[in-house]
């Protein structure tokens, strides 16, 4: 009988605690979010190659080169706030046509920089692309489209994955025959960007930079969210 009533103690016991392990029934849902916006300014990424006999020769017609473009660039109203260079890298050419014994032979030395600038108006991109290459710009890497303040699209767009996720949630309890209760957690998955893929164009100076269009379409703007329900009883 003591052995009995020591066994019905432990399964008193044990019961809460195994409750308590489990925790709430729960419904976890991820809403998505659009928002498209129109553009109004450009990133345009540009390239400086040179070349030289010498590597100094080379580097040295670079600056001059970037220095031009850069001066074309304030000329055209871009702040130095809009202007970056990057990505400056130097290197010999080589011929490999095997008048060297077939060994590769140096023949001169390439230098490359490159120069992002953001054009706050739309209207003058094809402007500004024209006096960058006359002043020594050789290369067009990505020409895209956004928006200077993107901040109240995006909270639109997170507004929006919100109703989304609550929407889906409302609908997976009713079909599941329980009801919802309070909001246990809200996140935005790891890593999630909220700015979208950003509309590009495509160009060639050999065609010239003055045809290049402007903006014809919407930038897309897309927020996650991922929301736990707790299922009321």
């Amino acid at each position: 009988m003591r052995l009995f009533s020591i066994f019905t103690v432990i399964l008193a016991l044990s019961g809460p605690a195994l409750a308590a392990e489990t925790g709430p029934a729960t419904i976890t849902v991820t809403g998505e979010g659009q928002v498209e916006a129109a553009p109004d300014m450009a990133t345009v990424s540009l390239g400086v190659t040179t070349e030289g006999d010498t590597a100094s020769s080379a580097l040295g017609a670079n600056s001059e080169a970037v220095a031009a473009v850069i001066a074309r660039l304030k000329a055209e109203a871009i702040e130095d706030r809009d202007i970056q260079t990057s990505g400056l890298s130097l290197g010999p050419r080589y011929d490999y046509g095997g008048s060297n014994g077939g060994q590769p032979k140096i023949t001169g030395y390439l230098a490359m920089n490159m120069v992002t600038v953001r054009v706050r108006d739309l209207a003058a991109v094809g402007g500004v692309l024209d006096g960058v290459v006359s002043e020594g710009a050789n290369t067009l890497n990505g020409l895209s489209f956004g928006l200077e303040d993107d901040a109240s699209a995006i909270d639109e767009a997170r507004r929006r994955a919100v109703a989304d996720a609550a929407h889906k949630a409302a609908l997976y309890a009713e079909a599941a025959g329980v009801k919802l209760g309070r909001v246990l957690s809200i996140s935005e998955p790891a890593g999630f960007q909220p700015r979208g893929p950003v509309m590009m164009a495509e160009a060639s100076f050999a065609k010239g930079a003055a045809d290049v269009p402007v903006a014809t379409g919407e930038v897309n703007l897309g927020a996650s969210v991922s929301i736990v329900y707790e299922i009321a009883e």
